[in-house]
C-alpha cells in the first residue's frame, strides 16, 4: 500500500498553522482545506486551540527580528544559542524580551552604540574651547568635526563610524570620554591644558 503524501512537511509554518486552525475551527477535514489551496483568510476564533501557538510563533519572530536589529546597531551578530533559546521560551518571557529589546534599540539609536562611560567635567571645558560646545561644528577645513573636533582616524579608533559631527551629542561625549581615559588631554593639545 503506498504511503499517503505528507503535504504538511513542505508547507511554510504560517500556512500550516492557518490551515490547521481553520480546520479546527470549522470542522472541515484538512485534506479538503489543503486541496482548496488553503483556508479562507478570515481570522481565527479567539477560542481556537491554535491561536496561542500562532501568538507564540509571532512573538518569536518579532523577538528575533528585534535581536537582529540590535545586533546590527552594535556591529555584531545574533548568537545561535540565543536563537535556539528563544524557541523554548514562554509567551510571557517572549513579551518581556520584546519590550527589553525595543528599549535597548531606542538607547542604541540615541547613543550611537557608544558604551556608557562617565564623562569627566574637564571634557566640557575642552568642548567649549574646541567648538564652543557645538556638536555639529566643523573646523580645520573639514578635517576636524563635532563637539570635540575629532578627526576621522581618531573617531574610528574610539569605535565611532561615519561623520563625528553627524553623531548624536551623547555619542560624541562618550567617545571623547573613552579617548580621555586612554590618552588624557593630549589629543587636544591647545584646549586640553
Amino acid at each position: 500500500m503506498p504511503r499517503p503524501l505528507d503535504v504538511t512537511s513542505t508547507m511554510k509554518t504560517s500556512k500550516l498553522l492557518a490551515v490547521c486552525g481553520a480546520c479546527a475551527v470549522s470542522g472541515v477535514p484538512a485534506a479538503v482545506a489543503l486541496a482548496a489551496d488553503g483556508p479562507d483568510p478570515s481570522p481565527l476564533s479567539a477560542h481556537s486551540p491554535i491561536a496561542p501557538a500562532l501568538a507564540k510563533h509571532k512573538a518569536e519572530h518579532e523577538v528575533l527580528r528585534l535581536a537582529r536589529r540590535k545586533a546590527r546597531l552594535r556591529d555584531r551578530h545574533v548568537r545561535r544559542a540565543y536563537v535556539r533559546g528563544v524557541q523554548t521560551w514562554s509567551l510571557a518571557r517572549l513579551r518581556r524580551e520584546r519590550r527589553d529589546l525595543r528599549h535597548d534599540i531606542r538607547v542604541l539609536r540615541r547613543t550611537g552604540g557608544a558604551p556608557d562611560v562617565p564623562v569627566p567635567a574637564v571634557l566640557e571645558s575642552i568642548a567649549a574651547c574646541e567648538s564652543g560646545g557645538n556638536p555639529r561644528a566643523v573646523g580645520g577645513g573639514g578635517a576636524f568635526r563635532g563637539k570635540y573636533q575629532f578627526d576621522f582616524g581618531t573617531w574610528a579608533r574610539v569605535g565611532g563610524s561615519g561623520d563625528p559631527a553627524a553623531a548624536p551629542e551623547i555619542e560624541q561625549d562618550r567617545r571623547a570620554a573613552l579617548l580621555y581615559a586612554r590618552a588624557g588631554a593630549s589629543p587636544w593639545p591647545v584646549c586640553g591644558r
